[in-house]
């Protein structure tokens, strides 16, 4: 059964910590900010603080997919090459297990990456009086859609290779049983901890310095006022200079 557990001693490592701490806290934040999105919700406040936590997440996945564990890197799983002999395996109804993200896995994690990162863009510009919300919320949807694909495709693919895929992302481990030969990813490198540290804590410092309620319980207009107060601080010492 697919569903049967594993100990460390018949699997091998996938998925590093850091990734497994990113999507859960994501999947935490992205529903905050569904949950939140109406002015009537009992979290309404919390919509802004939802989408702030999810770009300094984006920012940590977009650094981590070029320096973190071995197939949490892109150059691991981001290969078109594979992608036409996947469905016709899908097709076939005979998909092959694989250790790390299966090339239609690759393109969603790529698609929910820039989705998550338009609608985050729009409702800064929305926020900021600058776009419509109409766009934010239309991009939105569509996220909430692309995430109900992933889940579908999440639990079929679990199904028919008969491997608990959600299960390895909770534990980082995959059966060795199923993946004869495999071995444990490498580990991320320390500096890498240290580096993505450091690009996380320059993303909350340039978001702070955006917003400095970034993170707090604040409604949508008292966002919005506070960029204007900020806005027209700035132009009247500009002016004061000039005098």
């Amino acid at each position: 059964m697919f569903m049967a557990k594993t100990s460390r001693s018949d699997s091998f490592r996938v998925w590093d910590a850091p990734l497994r701490l990113f999507h859960w806290l994501l999947v935490a934040a992205i529903t905050i900010a569904f949950l939140s999105s109406e002015g009537d919700s009992p979290i309404a406040d919390w919509h802004m603080a939802a989408g702030w936590t999810a770009a300094m997440l984006l920012a940590f996945r977009l650094v981590w997919g070029f320096i973190g564990g071995e197939h949490a890197r892109f150059a691991n799983f981001v290969r078109p090459s594979r992608l036409l002999s996947h469905i016709r395996e899908l097709a076939a109804g005979h998909p092959q297990r694989t250790i790390g993200h299966n090339p239609m896995g690759a393109l969603a994690v790529l698609a929910l990456l820039i989705v998550t990162g338009a609608v985050l863009w729009t409702g800064i510009q929305v926020d900021a009086g600058q776009t419509d919300e109409d766009l934010h919320e239309a991009i939105a949807y569509g996220l909430l859609a692309l995430i109900g694909v992933h889940v579908a495709a999440v639990v079929l693919m679990s199904v028919f290779t008969r491997e608990n895929l959600a299960r390895a992302m909770v534990t980082g481990r995959k059966s060795a049983a199923l993946h004869p030969g495999a071995h444990d990813a490498r580990r991320p490198a320390v500096v890498a901890v240290l580096l993505a540290a450091m690009v996380m804590g320059m993303t909350v410092f340039g978001i702070l310095r955006y917003d400095s309620a970034a993170f707090s319980a604040q409604s949508h207009g008292e966002a919005k006022q506070g960029h204007e107060i900020e806005g027209g601080t700035a132009v009247q010492g500009e002016d004061n200079d000039r005098d």
